[in-house]
């Protein structure tokens, strides 16, 4: 994913939800805020809301 415009923001999780992504992160050998890029960029990639070559 392209990291030259990098922005955060808050989110809030349910305990039990953020325990599930944490064990999946680790899983897959990533850090958690990793493995939430990795997802929203996969679900917006499967949806496509994601132009070609597009944050790869």
């Amino acid at each position: 994913m392209a990291r030259d415009a990098v922005k955060s923001f808050v989110l809030r999780i349910d305990a039990a939800t953020m325990e599930a992504l944490e064990r999946w992160a680790a899983d897959e050998f990533r850090s958690t805020n990793g493995q939430l890029q990795w997802i929203i960029h996969e679900a917006l990639r499967r949806s496509g809301r994601l132009k070609e070559g597009q944050a790869d």
